[in-house]
């Protein structure tokens, strides 16, 4: 199993999330040609995800996982002498080739993982949630140790934050602007309520740190002769402990003059460890929280989470090979 090579074929597959098939049918040929008992977990539409299992032992004790989409735009691979570059090198595909590659180690030495790969990490872990209705639905499936894989810079995580998504919309009434007192402004109202939240105070955790707020979206309005009757922002705040204080506390803070939702939570999560590794805190959230019934969850994995999502991704070379060790040492130790 040659990682690099495999690595580069994965990134120059598009799999933005929501368009997985591709990615997820050529991984599907390749475990099946190393004699892996494969099986599609179906998502949406035609996205589905992937479990494979060694026919030696169908039921394993641990299971390596990660994730098959990216974030947009697609960059086909390209690599130098240290590196790995292109959309997906460490976030995830250089992951899925180096818990093959492990796999396929392990398999020599006579110890049998499982590998779970799934679609829409990157938008609403909608594959983690389908393979944990799988995992309920069939016991059998289940496993004792989930070594999910992220860009860790193959340090342990001690623990990951949580995401706490808001929406944030105001309403007006719209007037010509030469005669703003016949109307209402929408985007005032927003800006007010954002501004008073990004004033508001979060909380901070000695060990993990803060957390934090990104207003990541604002839209709204007509033009720019026209009294806007509409607002809207998204917001992602990263958890470090339980939320429903700071979700009292936002809709205080926000006011009544506009409306607060909270479509999205996945928990801040302490996790398990092994030791001897180097550790650090993921200040990012996984697909752990929606893949319950897979086992105790471990983190870990190649590459920097600081150069993925950026045009300039990439993985080093020599990560990826470490990364397949320390997958082969934790799999050992937890057996």
């Amino acid at each position: 199993m040659d990682a690099i090579t495999l690595t580069r074929q994965l990134i120059d597959i598009e799999s933005i999330s929501g368009n997985e098939a591709a990615v997820a049918n050529y991984l599907y040929g390749e475990l099946c040609r190393l004699g892996y008992q494969t099986r599609r977990m179906p998502v949406e539409g035609d996205r589905f995800n992937l479990y494979a299992t060694a026919p030696e032992r169908q039921h394993p004790t641990v299971v390596f996982s990660t994730h098959m989409d990216t974030v947009p735009p697609f960059i086909p691979s390209s690599e130098d002498t240290a590196r790995i570059y292109g959309r997906g090198a460490c976030d995830a595909k250089g992951i899925i080739a180096a818990q093959i590659a492990a796999s396929e180690r392990l398999r020599r030495d006579g110890i049998y993982v499982g590998l779970l790969f799934v679609a829409g990490e990157e938008r609403d872990s909608l594959g983690a949630k389908m393979a944990n209705e799988y995992a309920a639905s069939d016991p059998a499936h289940r496993c004792k140790y989930l070594v999910n894989g992220e860009p860790t810079e193959n340090r342990i995580a001690l623990a990951s934050k949580g995401t706490l998504r808001v929406e944030v919309t105001a309403s007006g009434r719209m007037a010509h602007s030469a005669y703003p007192e016949l109307g209402e402004s929408a985007i005032d109202k927003l800006l007010e309520a954002l501004a008073r939240l990004r004033a508001m105070p979060l909380p901070s955790d000695p060990e993990i740190g803060p957390c934090t707020l990104n207003i990541g979206l604002i839209e709204g309005g007509r033009a720019p002769n026209v009294i806007p009757d509409y607002a809207h922002a998204d917001l992602l705040y990263r958890l470090v402990g339980p939320s429903p204080d700071l979700r009292r506390q936002i809709l205080a803070t926000a006011g009544d003059r506009v409306k607060v939702e909270f479509p999205l939570e996945l928990p801040f999560l302490r996790l398990r460890t092994v030791d001897g590794l180097p550790t650090m805190i993921a200040a990012f959230t996984t697909d752990i929280p929606k893949l319950t019934n897979w086992g105790k969850p471990l983190l870990i994995g190649p590459g920097s989470i600081h150069v993925a999502h950026t045009d300039g991704e990439f993985i080093e070379k020599q990560q990826l090979a470490e990364a397949i060790d320390l997958y082969c040492a934790i799999a050992k130790r937890l057996l």
